[in-house]
């Protein structure tokens, strides 16, 4: 947490705030994130006038016109819009203070964020080179998939939630999907046939825009950029319902490890 959707759900949240904005000043309260945000980040970006919010994988791309500010919010992180007068808690950590009188508040209770600044194109920083494609583009289909599963031999939850084979795909949509594509995660993602992947790959398109329609999942700390929690975790077939009855068939949830962490499945609905 938090994945593609919620990501996604902050990006359009956060856009019609930001673009064409200026940003009066910023505040970083606390540097020590994921990466220690750059000592010059702040002069870097007041007084810039925000182009586009745009977003690759689970990182939001800000264009300030002469750069980037590459943000991810970690996985207790959220970035909302508040007025200027609303008082920065413990865990506030950067805040863009906008023309508006509103302000864009990244706010990360474990520090597993991070807010960077780029230069020049992003999509050619470190963090973002290598990626695979997006979920939802036209790179990703049948072929991409099934090319990349020969002669693995790793659990196919594992492979899907690997950002060099698909990016964004984390735990919980990783198991909802298998689930939709009747796929057990614990199979050898070098047994699936492309007919499979096929399915797996529709399965994924489809659980992301229903996620992300619904404002993304809230388990813990997400919020929306507007204050909102998500409502996507209301509609799991599978994540977090061990013991629960299968939505579709009636046999119990089961849950398993991957990796630490933990994956639920219908021993019935999905077939290895």
């Amino acid at each position: 947490m938090p994945e593609l959707p919620e990501v996604e759900t902050t990006r359009r949240g956060l856009a019609p705030h930001l673009q064409g904005q200026r940003v009066e000043a910023v505040i970083v309260r606390n540097r020590a994130l994921r990466w220690p945000v750059p000592r010059d980040f702040a002069a870097k970006v007041s007084g810039r006038t925000v182009r586009a919010v745009e977003r690759r994988g689970k990182y939001l791309l800000i264009d300030c016109g002469t750069g980037w500010i590459i943000l991810h919010l970690g996985m207790s992180g959220s970035l909302q819009i508040v007025p200027k007068s609303v008082p920065a808690g413990k865990h506030d950590h950067v805040d863009l203070v906008l023309a508006s009188g509103m302000v864009a508040r990244l706010t990360d209770p474990r520090r597993f964020g991070a807010v960077l600044w780029a230069p020049d194109d992003p999509l050619r920083h470190p963090l973002l080179a290598r990626l695979a494609p997006e979920p939802l583009g036209a790179q990703f289909d049948a072929a991409w998939l099934h090319a990349r599963t020969r002669g693995r031999s790793a659990a196919i939850k594992t492979l899907v939630m690997d950002s060099h084979v698909v990016v964004g795909v984390g735990n919980i949509y990783a198991s909802e999907s298998l689930f939709h594509a009747g796929i057990h995660p614990g199979l050898a993602a070098g047994r699936l046939s492309l007919v499979r992947c096929e399915k797996l790959v529709f399965a994924i398109r489809e659980t992301l825009a229903a996620a992300i329609e619904a404002g993304g999942s809230s388990l813990r700390n997400y919020v929306g950029a507007e204050g909102r929690p998500g409502e996507f975790q209301h509609t799991y077939f599978v994540y977090g319902r061990q013991g629960d009855l299968c939505r579709l068939c009636g046999t119990a949830i089961k849950a398993l490890r991957h990796g630490q962490r933990s994956t639920f499945f219908c021993p019935t609905c999905q077939r290895r």
